[in-house]
């Protein structure tokens, strides 16, 4: 139940913030459009030029055009109000010590290959 909650709210903020819900809804606006010049005698061709020639916009592409503005607007406002840190003045030096010197590797893998097995080898469990 919560992880199809959780699933539910994230495409629903990834719908959002793509803004994929002013498509869906301006997909609704051209249908309603297209029905309503269906139902004044146009034709299908007449019915669907009217619809997206722009010049007779229903209330809610009206609607949908300023809400989009309206986020275009939100969004420069929020970009001009970030503020920035101004680059540190001083610089920070790291100097090696003085007097360094190599450690040398201890190589305790190939002293361990040296040494024989013992004689006669272990046996193993039965299985």
């Amino acid at each position: 139940m919560f992880s199809r909650c959780g699933k539910l709210l994230v495409v629903a903020a990834l719908v959002l913030t793509t803004g994929a819900h002013w498509a869906a809804l301006q997909t609704v606006a051209w249908t309603t459009m297209i029905a309503a010049n269906l139902s004044r005698q146009h034709s299908l061709t007449e019915a669907v030029s009217e619809t997206f020639d722009g010049k007779h916009p229903c209330p809610l592409c009206q609607a949908i055009a300023a809400g989009k503005k309206s986020e275009k607007k939100s969004a420069a406002a929020a970009s001009t109000l970030k503020r920035e840190f101004p680059p540190v003045v001083q610089r920070a030096f790291l100097y090696p010590p003085l007097d360094f010197k190599m450690v040398p590797t201890a190589n305790f893998f190939a002293a361990s290959r040296s040494q024989k097995p013992p004689v006669p080898p272990p046996r193993g469990f039965p299985v």
